[in-house]
């Protein structure tokens, strides 16, 4: 079975003396539960694996009494140390404080339990950290499958993974496409924004966010100001509203709007944002034009591909520690730009949309970048850049 590149940072973690509660965040779908079942398929010390999938959310006492399980292993058998695994936590009411006292406990007496937690929800878990467990743990970020894992795990194609995006519980879908539609829909699309979204955050109008979703996606790779997008939403709302649920997206690593790259904040945190999923699945899903359709429009195709390649860019950024955004200065435009490390980096998309990229030598000319560079025509091959690790790109002069 294919191994993510976290499968080594969790063994190497949980290897490590006592410190920190390991905790496994990303979006649904990408295999979080399979990767820390793999990690315990090969680990030597001894552990317990529970979830509270099935566990009544009222039951506060349900994770004190899973971690007495844990301790009475570690004395009982008198190991040295013991890994406590808690799948689906969030799903339990004031599940951080229960985990704080069980952790802190285990701290005071010098208990060697380590922990890992992890679930399906990233906003339930982050809203549970920042709460109770602050200085406490340490985050493996899981993001959206990269087009080198897809095509060695599936041997998906470029093209494909440019569609059908990196879910790879859909892998196995896309030759029937009805079928891989309905999956990324039912499966991905309805449990994120219904449960995820909607029920963890106080959104007060439900249906405008989940139009402000569907819409976002559709326009993926567009530039695109929050009362344009009001004037064709049915629900009611205002700028704000839609700023926030925006962001809430965001945070859930569903749909961003990148801001324009400028030298001060102000003019960053005011522009017309740029619409861009973190998955084109969810793109193709809703846009209601299938592979070929879409992959034999120049044009239309040239927005997949820019999708693609700034689905990229974001699903690395917290684990490098960039902001990416975008450029315009009247009919100038550079699609990506990357701040990072007292780095800037300009990548123009060259596509079926646009055969020119004076934008880029504007940018140049105006913030001196670290490097600014073509990807697809004329430049980096679209295929080879969706398998850089930015990270390298980012730290080269460090």
């Amino acid at each position: 079975m294919y191994k993510r590149p976290q499968f080594s940072i969790l063994d190497n973690r949980i290897h490590e003396d006592r410190d920190k509660i390991q905790v496994i965040v990303g979006p649904r779908q990408v295999g979080k539960s399979t990767m820390v079942k793999q990690v315990l398929k090969e680990c030597e010390i001894p552990h317990l694996l529970v979830s509270a999938d099935n566990v009544p959310d009222s039951n506060t006492g349900w994770i004190g009494e899973s971690w007495e399980t844990a301790r009475l292993r570690l004395n009982m058998n008198e190991y040295n140390e013991f890994l406590l695994v808690i799948d689906e936590v969030h799903k339990v009411d004031n599940w951080s404080e229960a985990v704080k006292k069980e952790w802190d406990h285990d701290s005071m007496h010098d208990i060697n339990i380590k922990v890992v937690l992890l679930g399906s929800s990233r906003l339930l878990l982050k809203s549970g950290l920042t709460e109770s467990l602050a200085g406490r743990f340490e985050l493996i970020h899981m993001p959206h499958w990269s087009f080198a894992e897809m095509h060695e795990a599936f041997g998906t194609s470029a093209s494909e993974y440019i569609y059908f995006g990196g879910y790879p519980g859909g892998a196995k879908y896309i030759k029937d496409e009805t079928r891989w539609r309905k999956y990324i829909k039912e499966s991905i699309i309805a449990p994120a924004i219904e449960r995820d979204v909607i029920m963890t955050k106080k959104i007060y109008k439900p249906i405008l966010m989940k139009q402000l979703f569907e819409l976002g996606c559709s326009y993926s790779g567009e530039e695109l100001a929050l009362n344009k997008i009001l004037g064709q939403l049915q629900d009611a709302g205002n700028v704000t509203t839609l700023a926030g649920y925006l962001n809430t997206l965001d945070e859930s690593c569903l749909m961003c709007g990148l801001k324009k790259y400028a030298n001060d904040n102000a003019r960053k945190y005011n522009s017309v944002p740029k619409l861009l999923v973190y998955n084109t699945a969810l793109l193709s899903a809703l846009s209601g034009m299938n592979y070929k359709r879409a992959s034999n429009d120049a044009r239309t195709w040239g927005r997949w591909v820019e999708s693609a390649v700034g689905a990229h860019l974001l699903n690395q950024a917290q684990e490098y520690d960039y902001k990416v955004f975008y450029w315009r200065e009247r009919n100038n435009e550079v699609d990506f730009v990357i701040a990072g490390n007292r780095q800037l980096i300009a990548i123009e998309v060259k596509s079926g949309r646009r055969t020119t990229n004076v934008g880029l030598s504007v940018f140049r000319t105006k913030f001196s970048p670290t490097y600014s560079f073509v990807v697809g025509s004329g430049g980096i091959p679209v295929e080879e850049f969706l398998t850089w690790d930015m990270g390298k790109l980012i730290n080269r002069n460090s």
